[in-house]
């Protein structure tokens, strides 16, 4: 079941698989190369033992100036990666890097298969041609909440100006979260019959941005097709805001994202020396509450020891020592309490019997019985 908590203006979130073998490997030398470069401030590996199988890697880098972004990438089984980035204090903006591209090389794309529909993020991926395939690839479409996928009807065949992929063209932080499914032209109607229940149709000609599951809020399919996509190299700017605006949609925190978005904000180790300060004070701070605490419980302690000595004090110089037992029953029949009881005890309440006529009742019933 979907999470009911949505992702936060401030997080950019993808997932995707590496296609390759050695991806930690892979993922260090690149993390390495950006820090080199100056692209990223710093990184951190998570030792082993802290993350049980997966590996995990933590990054730290400026968009436009004071901004830091800090991101959490976790590999899974080898190849499985998901990777959050949160900008602190102000809503993340298209135009940034995609964080995916710190993390990963320029040189190596085999890292940006989509896991869903196992297609590649930045290109173009034609839809299959056996019709049952087509549906299978859509439906896995339809409810992946991690990406942004689009279909795109080429109205004719088109040329080598037409195969320019729309992740090239989008802004910066949407390229890894994109997968542009290509129908050919005999294919519109199997693809709208594959997407019947969503309420989407892809115009001839023109393209459609699908809405995952759950559809973001404020989601209406006709407010994301657009009419027109001309695949003839020219930039397409109508289908390019209709992509933007579904990624600023509020959406539901795709499943296995909570966790990861936890573990970035509550968990991080990859500490700037002011924030290697400000931590060392809040523990200094902690301990300082602590001892506070145990001086407080310890001065109440020893407030109830006095008080309770006082008590017995006082019990002493009303009552005496009384150690040996037959003075102490005597002392304790004659004490106040017990007289007081015993007064209680003599008292008779209108319609109750008192407890030796009911004790009569019980035994002398039973003997008046007997010849």
């Amino acid at each position: 079941m979907p999470s009911s908590l949505t992702i936060p203006p401030t997080v950019w979130l993808a997932r995707g698989r590496y296609a390759g073998s050695g991806a930690a490997d892979v993922l260090r030398r690149a993390l390495r190369s950006r820090k080199d470069s100056g692209a990223l401030d710093d990184f951190y590996e998570l030792p082993a033992p802290e993350t049980g199988a997966d590996t995990v890697f933590e990054a730290r880098w400026r968009v436009e100036g004071p901004v830091t972004v800090r991101a959490r990438l976790v590999l899974a089984d080898g190849d499985r990666w998901s990777l959050a980035a949160e900008a602190e204090g102000t809503a993340w903006e298209p135009r940034w890097p995609s964080p995916a591209a710190l993390f990963w090389p320029d040189d190596d794309t085999t890292w940006a298969v989509e896991p869903a529909t196992e297609l590649r993020l930045p290109e173009i991926n034609p839809l299959p041609e056996d019709e049952r395939e087509l549906r299978r690839v859509l439906k896995a479409a339809v409810h992946d909440s991690w990406a942004v996928h689009v279909v795109v009807h080429e109205a004719m065949t088109v040329d080598e100006r037409g195969l320019t992929p729309l992740a090239a063209v989008v802004p910066p932080g949407l390229r890894h979260r994109l997968v542009e499914h290509r129908a050919a032209p005999q294919q519109l109607r199997a693809v709208n019959w594959a997407l019947r229940d969503t309420g989407v149709e892809v115009p001839r000609g023109g393209a459609a941005v699908l809405p995952g599951d759950p559809a973001p809020s404020g989601f209406a399919a006709a407010d994301f097709a657009v009419r027109s996509v001309f695949l003839d190299g020219s930039e397409p700017a109508e289908l390019i805001t209709a992509v933007t605006r579904f990624a600023a949609l509020e959406r539901a925190l795709p499943k296995g994202a909570e966790a990861l978005l936890t573990a970035l904000r509550d968990d991080w180790h990859l500490l700037t020396v002011e924030e290697e300060l400000a931590e060392q004070r809040r523990v200094v701070r902690m301990y300082a509450d602590a001892l506070e605490a145990m001086t407080t419980s310890r001065d109440l302690y020893r407030e109830a020891a006095e008080s309770a000595h006082e008590a017995l004090a006082v019990y002493r110089e009303t009552y005496g020592e009384l150690s040996e037992p037959v003075r102490s029953a005597a002392a304790v029949e004659s004490s106040p309490l017990t007289r007081l009881t015993q007064t209680f005890g003599r008292l008779r309440i209108p319609g109750r019997r008192a407890d030796t006529d009911s004790t009569d009742q019980r035994t002398g019933g039973a003997g008046s019985a007997s010849p």
